[in-house]
């Protein structure tokens, strides 16, 4: 839970531009709880607060986790906006985005409702990542007389309420009414025009490949769509207009199918992870070789040190080393294309995660609804699909694994979604991965199970009891705790997290610690004296290029100081494949370019990796961003350091990283939403640095020349001497 420490505003103020006939309102009346007759005209609430909605009402000093609250807002539209329009067919209240659901008035009348409240008969669902955008007849608009516009929020969890605003509203433009969509297929894409009115008009189609500047005439209908081929290897942006024949007006549309840079994998084994491994000594040992190639394939190491295992099979080196030092492995893989042999350094001391951990949480897909079943289904699909190939390796259950209460002993018990955890662990050691587990210091967790508050010892001990590899110790639950006490110091912000460390390292086996507490106190400056191994730096992502570019651009730019072997900074977790933080899994809302984008900056950032979606549903495209050697081997790079904006050229944005082989890293950021022809060699001079230029997305080198570059995409290069 995020503080709570700005103050109420004071006053309404609204803007409207004659213009551009849209009125923009930047604050609102508010009243927590919850009444009915709020939403009607006529309700005196000239003494309710006044709330920014550009902002979480948590965030002004409300205090309604878990509650309802009503925003109201009087005005007069003129009915200037409704002459000036050609089209007249809708009037636009677009809210931004609300923290969980919402119901939307006007006059009285309900005009949108996203996401469902606790009295609704099918019960609650949040839904605060989507737009509120409401198409209203203009005959329920008052015009030239006074409107009200009411909004009844349920807000599930801090922080809550209207954000992303301003509130904007406006006669509806051709875009507004008409959905030009892209649907995919395996070799066509289909690119449709509806409306939920009655639109006649023409719908013209053209492409660009950014790669070779290339002009495609995709063609023109007055049906409903047009199929186009495509190659999935190519990078092209089409352009959808619609013409509506009776005003003239237009509605585009750009897009950029799914195409895949990653070249296929040779058939010969290839290595494809860190080059060091480190362990405590006397703890398991688990890690799988991380090679690609076809199967069978048979497993030899040269080197290994007393106590250490390798199945020659499966490629799972095991066993435990009781004497500290830096052993040097020769690692060799053959399989009927050819052997390949791998200098590898297992590093026998007290500093474990010595690159960022790589591998999947179940939050992001099944959030609440999460089971033993589907945790074990995206596990096998990591093996499956070769992920477990490029070192993904944690398997990790987040929230609603606990039973509702602790076995008599007072020890943690799971529910019946779990019927034997120490059984999940062990067949995932049997296949070289490993269990990931999650709790918190409070007495509760954000979703209301079990947490570790006064059993932090005795929890700990059965992780360690059922083989438990990762620990998530999430603040939310906790917040309850922290705010019955005066001190808000760092001191109170680190207390719980030192508890549980004390524990945690007593255990005789190697529990990867992560502490998620949303970068609260400046966790980063203190995470490594708790023997954290990685620190959450902002609140949870979503699947929005607003989301990605906040917490990767803004936030982290300044944290490369405190990233290094054994402690990361986490910007939290893939946004990429089928997500949907419950049982309704959708496609991520980022388009292929920002998904490139993001797994080039997380490769850069030195950042966990660890896959958001339902693993057993990937396509080829998602596993093609997850399974680039090249890109892969920047964020497992064992000079372990955090990359940083070193060029800020308008809407590019250059972030460099040197890496332990003497190259550079360099990603040449697009943040603006169009085609930039990107001066490479320009950048390149700037930053000082010459050499073999390669581009790891095509595992090629190329020449410095300019290169057109998709809106809020990206050009991912090492440089090497």
């Amino acid at each position: 839970m995020k503080q709570k420490t700005l103050p109420l505003l004071l006053a309404i103020t609204m803007a409207w531009s004659l213009s551009a006939q849209e009125i923009v309102i930047s604050e609102a009346r508010y009243m927590t709880g919850d009444n009915p007759a709020w939403k009607s005209a006529g309700i005196d609430d000239s003494g309710w607060a006044t709330l920014d909605v550009t902002r979480e009402w948590t965030y002004q000093g409300v205090d309604n986790e878990n509650g309802y609250g009503w925003y109201r807002i009087n005005l007069t539209i003129p009915s200037s906006m409704k002459k000036a329009d050609s089209l007249k067919k809708a009037f636009v209240i677009d809210l931004g985005f609300v923290d969980d659901s919402d119901e939307t008035f006007l006059n009285g009348k309900l005009v949108g409702k996203i996401g469902t409240m606790p009295c609704d008969p099918e019960g609650y669902e949040g839904k605060y990542n989507s737009p509120r955008r409401y198409l209203v007849s203009p005959s329920l608009v008052r015009w030239d007389k006074e409107n009200v516009i009411s909004v009844r929020v349920y807000n599930g969890g801090d922080p809550g309420g209207i954000f992303g605003g301003p509130i904007k509203l406006r006669m509806a433009s051709l875009a507004d009414i008409t959905d030009i969509s892209f649907k995919e297929g395996e070799n066509t894409c289909r690119i449709s025009v509806s409306s939920p009115y009655k639109l006649k008009g023409t719908l013209c189609l053209e492409g660009k490949d950014l790669e070779t500047g290339e002009t495609i005439d995709g063609g023109s209908t007055k049906a409903a769509g047009i199929d186009i081929p495509y190659e999935k290897g190519r990078q092209i942006q089409w352009t959808a207009t619609f013409t509506d024949s009776k005003t003239g007006l237009t509605a585009s549309r750009t897009f950029i199918p799914k195409y895949i840079l990653t070249p296929e994998a040779p058939k010969a084994p290839r290595y494809n992870g860190p080059l060091a491994f480190g362990v405590r000594p006397g703890s398991p040992i688990i890690f799988r070789l991380p090679f690609s190639g076809e199967r069978p394939m048979t497993f030899s190491a040269d080197g290994l040190p007393e106590g250490a295992t390798l199945d020659t099979r499966s490629g799972i080196l095991g066993g435990k080393v009781s004497k500290a030092g830096d052993y040097r492995i020769t690692l060799t893989a053959a399989n009927a294309h050819g052997t390949v042999r791998q200098t590898f350094t297992l590093k026998v001391g007290q500093k474990i995660a010595l690159t960022p951990p790589m591998g999947w949480n179940s939050w992001n897909c099944w959030g609440l609804a999460v089971s033993q079943e589907r945790v074990m289904s995206s596990a096998a699909a990591i093996l499956n699909k070769g992920l477990a190939d490029y070192g993904y390796s944690y398997i990790n259950v987040d929230d609603a694994w606990q039973a509702d209460e602790r076995n008599a002993d007072g020890s943690i018990a799971c529910n019946d979604r779990f019927p034997d955890m120490k059984g999940l662990a062990d067949w995932l050691h049997s296949k070289g991965l490993k269990l990931g587990i999650y709790s918190s210091p409070g007495d509760r967790t954000c979703g209301s199970y079990l947490g570790s508050l006064d059993h932090e010892k005795q929890d700990i001990e059965t992780y360690n009891a059922w083989g438990v590899d990762y620990l998530k110790y999430d603040w939310c639950g906790y917040s309850r705790e922290f705010a019955k006490s005066a001190d808000k110091s760092v001191a109170a912000y680190v207390r719980p997290y030192l508890k549980m460390e004390e524990y945690l390292r007593a255990q005789p086996r190697d529990i990867f610690y992560s502490l998620c507490q949303y970068g609260m106190a400046d966790v980063w400056k203190w995470g490594h004296a708790v023997d954290a191994n990685s620190w959450r730096t902002t609140g949870d992502i979503t699947d929005t290029w607003e989301s990605l570019y906040d917490i990767g651009f803004v936030r982290q730019a300044e944290l490369y100081p405190y990233s290094q072997p054994g402690h990361w900074n986490d910007p939290d977790m893939l946004i990429v494949g089928k997500l949907g933080w419950s049982a309704n899994l959708r496609d991520t809302r980022l388009t292929p370019d920002e998904q490139y984008t993001h797994i080039s900056l997380w490769a850069l950032l030195a950042a966990n990796l660890l896959i958001g979606c339902d693993v057993s549903q990937m396509d080829d495209f998602t596993v093609s961003l997850l399974c680039n050697n090249e890109v892969n081997a920047v964020n497992q790079d064992l000079l372990g350091q955090q990359a940083k904006p070193v060029i800020v050229d308008g809407d590019i944005q250059v972030w460099a990283r040197p890496l332990a082989d003497g190259g550079t890293a360099i990603g040449i950021f697009n943040l603006s939403s169009t085609v930039k022809n990107v001066n490479i060699g320009k950048y390149l001079r700037e930053l000082g640095v010459s050499g073999t230029v390669r581009d790891l997305w095509r595992q090629k080198d190329v020449s410095a020349d300019d290169r057109l570059t998709a809106p809020h995409g990206v050009v991912l290069l090492k440089v090497k001497k």
